[in-house]
């Protein structure tokens, strides 16, 4: 499945990490074994952060993915499902009709 992994990486820490040089081989070491299908670092509520797409085929590859943020950087992390506009269209489509058709009424309208 499609997962989106947020990452938020605490300032100090990531700071220690690039005066020591060290931030970009870890970065590149867990996107390298982790394979994701893009990757993107940008900025989240005043610090470093990171969107992160994969592909996860067991919920027991977690630890695998999570632990390497947490005991290196001590990053907060956020993993959830995530849709492409071509998933959107095909089976979730359906599920959405099929939704549809067994809750119709809208509560309060």
């Amino acid at each position: 499945m499609r997962m989106m992994l947020h990452v938020v990486m605490p300032v100090d820490t990531s700071n220690a990490a690039i005066r020591s040089g060290e931030f970009v081989p870890f970065v590149q070491k867990v996107l390298g074994d982790l394979k994701p299908e893009a990757a993107y670092f940008t900025e989240s509520e005043g610090t470093r952060s990171g969107y992160i797409f994969f592909d996860m085929k067991d919920e027991s590859q977690l630890p695998a993915i999570a632990e390497p943020w947490f005991l290196t950087l001590q990053a907060k992390l956020t993993v959830k499902p995530a849709m492409t506009p071509q998933d959107l269209g095909g089976a979730a489509g359906a599920n959405i009709g099929a939704a549809l058709k067994a809750h119709p009424k809208t509560f309060g309208s």
